[in-house]
């Protein structure tokens, strides 16, 4: 009788599914929190590319603050950080995975130096979202040749 009890705890408590741009908005959010200390460049970074990117046409940009207060709030569970990687994959097809850790590179580059909380998280971005190394290496590349300074 308690294994039901608990099984039905767990059901409740299962995250509901994400729109692929509210799952875009958490993989920001996370690299933004990485480190604990969400950034005034990085949360402008994170309206920034949802105000420009074509795959947030149509999405209300009023919605960000509560979309990341979402991702908070899932983030301060037990296992929060699993959970929320677990949504994110969960939210996006397969053709945006690499798309959500460009936009992580983004919001890491924001700040012109990733901390190693931010390095590992976006380690375990590429492994959950299942990217090539290399492929990886390019969208890195490509990041680094953005935000590069004389």
């Amino acid at each position: 009788m308690a294994k039901a009890k608990t099984t039905k705890a767990a059901k409740a408590a299962k995250p509901q599914p994400i729109s692929p741009q509210a799952a875009l908005i958490y993989t920001m959010v996370l690299v933004s929190a990485a480190d604990r200390n969400m950034t005034d460049r990085e949360l402008r970074m994170i309206a920034d590319v949802v105000r420009m990117l074509p795959i947030f046409e149509g999405f209300d940009e009023e919605r960000v603050p509560k979309v990341a207060a979402e991702c908070a709030e899932l983030l301060n569970q037990e296992d929060g950080l699993d959970i929320v990687l677990g949504v994110i994959k969960g939210g996006l097809p397969a053709k945006l995975y690499e798309t959500a850790y460009a936009l992580a590179l983004e919001v890491a580059a924001a700040d012109r130096s990733a901390k190693q909380e931010a390095l590992r998280l976006l380690e375990m971005i590429r492994h959950r979202l299942d990217i090539e190394r290399l492929v990886a290496a390019a969208i890195e590349r490509g990041a680094g040749a953005r935000y590069r300074r004389l």
